[in-house]
């Protein structure tokens, strides 16, 4: 099938149908500029229309077996694994990742595919204690009904379908808004795979929207208990903002500034392998990625001259070429964004080590130094191949470098000394910490989310049950209560 020709619509109560808004989304392929599809974006109506058939939907598959749910979830694992090629290759065309990216993404949504398998399973009801004679106390955990889910463009169908699986198999229903720029690998390809596993209707939604057309409607419709979302800070604080004057819950994954910090008993060959790493690969486009690279002052030189060396050495280009590296971003907006934050930091004092071209989308890396203290960009998410070295004189120093940010998302310590790093890791403000290892980390089992203005709320494992449940108490009195009056 042709993921673009036949999957660029409104997915609404089990239907494939053209948005009723009044423009239209063009899906372009932001390496050559080919246009991919054209989808006339969901109004207001649409909106209404997909929640309401998600509420209808939900209050039968929540009686469902959760062993049943559970065989849905798994034939989307079997059609993706069946089909991985093709999805990579979507993934290269919209979302313009190299094949090295496009297959990890593919490869960690298998994961938490299989993970959502063993979640549909996995809530508990518990018994508790009364001080009052007869009284027993249960405590259900049961789905919270509809859950909203925003996703970005860096990684759309890992987002899809992390969001979607694990709230799905707890017996919830789902409408997914992916971000304009990959439509359909964040939204219709994820609502295909699920159609064909033979998910009822109306339990997974996709309306391919935007603001401009309908507002706050996602956020502020009655029927969503919970909204997911993922992307920038100033985004998700006004989605915290308007979903919270409506008492949903909301679980945010926000932008990052993440520092990768070298000690001075590190293993300089493998650090500079993972700064690369952590900070070029999807072209930086990634929230977790090591926006600032510190290293302690006696080992500068040797880092920089091995870290610059490799970045010189990146390969930007075709993301469908094996040989490329790094392949465009996202779109011509964000590219001449990025070239004007570099040219105002060397402007304002910052030396460039490698100063990569802008051809197109195509932004060749940079490395800047220098970086005069409080620097703008050193207090922002770049989101593009900028790598900023910092030096710093011990421990302290570089613990107050690392915490010198808004963000808390990610981090990583290069040490030979392990238990030092784990001390070290523990001063760090941040959700995430990685010892010897890049800044850019998921695991199906352990708790994903940051801290300050990178998030609020935690996903995988146990932590997505928290988020995609809710507990309800029920008593039940064997004897009989005396009443005071």
């Amino acid at each position: 099938m042709s993921f673009f020709t036949d999957l660029a619509h409104q997915y609404i109560d089990g239907a494939w149908r053209p948005g009723s808004g009044s423009w239209d989304i063009i899906d372009f392929n932001p390496y050559n500029g080919e246009k991919l599809a054209a989808i006339t974006v969901a109004s207001v109506a649409e909106v209404d229309d997909a929640y309401r058939a998600a509420e209808r939907a939900q209050r039968s598959w929540a009686a469902v077996n959760a062993y049943a749910r559970r065989d849905v979830i798994e034939r989307v694992l079997r059609l993706v694994e069946q089909r991985e090629d093709e999805i990579v290759a979507a993934i290269t065309e919209e979302v313009g990742g190299t094949l090295v990216k496009a297959r990890f993404e593919v490869g960690l949504a298998k994961e938490f595919l299989r993970e959502a398998t063993q979640l549909a399973t996995l809530p508990e009801g518990r018994i508790l204690s009364s001080p009052i004679p007869g009284k027993e106390n249960r405590v259900h955990r049961i789905p919270v009904g509809v859950v909203g889910v925003i996703s970005p463009f860096n990684f759309p169908f890992l987002t899809g379908i992390k969001a979607a699986a694990p709230a799905l198999a707890l017996g919830n229903a789902v409408v997914i808004k992916p971000n304009q720029n990959t439509p359909v690998v964040g939204g219709g390809l994820v609502a295909h795979l699920f159609e064909e596993a033979g998910l009822p209707a109306g339990l997974l939604n996709v309306l391919i929207t935007d603001i401009a057309e309908i507002g706050d409607a996602l956020l502020e419709h009655p029927v969503p208990k919970v909204i997911s979302f993922t992307g920038s800070d100033r985004t998700g604080r006004h989605v915290a903002a308007v979903a919270g004057a409506r008492f949903k819950r909301t679980i945010l994954s926000l932008s990052g500034n993440s520092a990768l910090v070298v000690l001075d008993d590190a293993d300089l060959d493998y650090a500079v392998d993972a700064a690369v790493f952590s900070r070029f690969v999807s072209q930086g486009q990634v929230c977790m990625a090591a926006n600032r690279i510190l290293v302690d002052r006696s080992v500068e030189q040797e880092f920089t001259e091995k870290f610059v060396a490799r970045v010189r050495a990146l390969r930007t280009g075709d993301p469908a070429d094996p040989a490329t590296q790094l392949g465009p971003v996202i779109n011509t907006f964000h590219a001449d964004a990025l070239t004007g934050l570099v040219d105002q930091a060397l402007a304002a004092g910052a030396t460039a080590l490698v100063r990569g071209a802008t051809r197109g989308n195509l932004v060749e890396p940079t490395v800047l130094a220098g970086l005069p203290e409080g620097s703008p960009i050193l207090e922002q998410e770049i989101f593009g191949p900028v790598a900023l070295l910092l030096a710093f004189d011990g421990e302290e120093e570089a613990v107050r470098m690392a915490n010198d940010s808004p963000y808390g998302l990610s981090g990583a310590v290069m040490t030979r000394n392990v238990e030092r790093g784990v001390r070290f890791a523990q001063r760090i403000e941040t959700g995430m910490m990685h010892i010897n290892d890049s800044t850019i980390q998921d695991d199906p089992l352990v708790a994903f989310g940051g801290e300050k203005a990178s998030g609020l709320g935690r996903m995988n494992g146990e932590s997505t049950v928290d988020v995609f449940t809710t507990q309800k108490w029920i008593s039940v009195q064997h004897g009989r209560s005396e009443f005071p009056f």
